[in-house]
């Protein structure tokens, strides 16, 4: 089950939470916004996607070993449950804003 956390720890591990510099120069620091950090995820999970296929097809024609096979799918599955506990955030705090009284 993805939980709040998980979503919580994959948008921290993105760097994306990093508060504004209060230096003496008064220049903040320039965050991702979070459409970008959609993007990000999204091209993370296709590659990985991707050179896990490619890991699958390597290993059927007998150039690949069962072990890197196994570690390319279960980075792959872990990058897809990440963007999958994101998108359930999203939906659930949308949701949230709908059910406001106006």
């Amino acid at each position: 089950m993805i939980t709040a956390l998980a979503a919580a720890k994959a948008y921290a591990a993105q760097g994306s939470m990093a508060a504004p510099s209060l230096g003496g120069t008064g220049e903040a620091k320039k965050a991702m916004d979070f459409g970008a950090l959609l993007k990000s995820a999204m091209t993370d999970t296709l590659h990985q996607t991707r050179a896990a296929e490619t890991k699958m097809a390597q290993q059927a024609a007998g150039k690949a070993e069962l072990i890197d096979v196994v570690t390319a799918i279960s980075s792959a599955e872990a990058s897809l449950d990440t963007v999958m506990a994101v998108r359930d955030q999203v939906i659930s705090a949308y949701q949230e804003i709908m059910r406001m009284p106006i």
